[in-house]
């Protein structure tokens, strides 16, 4: 159970962020910004580490102010994120108290 945790995506900003990309064909980067309320350089951060992961993939359309990142989940994310999704109810469905 605790084995199938990723601590890739076990920090709470890079989890929101894949139950986002994980119901979504694809999400920009303005919006994931305001959906997780991080900063910019915060968010280009948790992204990178997902997409250095293989976890998600990243696409920029246009040059300069008017471009446009978006991230979508790749299989490889969907199948990672589905083990840890697995892993954190199996752990949270245990009865806590063992005497009880």
């Amino acid at each position: 159970m605790i084995e199938d945790l990723d601590p890739v995506i076990h920090a709470p900003k890079r989890l929101a962020a894949m139950a986002v990309l994980s119901a979504a064909t694809s999400a920009t980067f303005p919006f994931l910004r305001e959906h997780l309320g991080v900063s910019d350089s915060d968010l280009s951060k948790q992204m990178a580490t997902l997409e250095k992961a293989g976890y998600v993939a990243v696409s920029k359309t246009g040059r300069g102010r008017g471009a446009t990142t978006s991230y979508r989940i790749t299989r490889a994310g969907r199948t990672a994120y589905s083990r840890h999704r697995r892993a954190l109810a199996a752990i949270l469905a245990e009865d806590p108290d063992p005497g009880g």
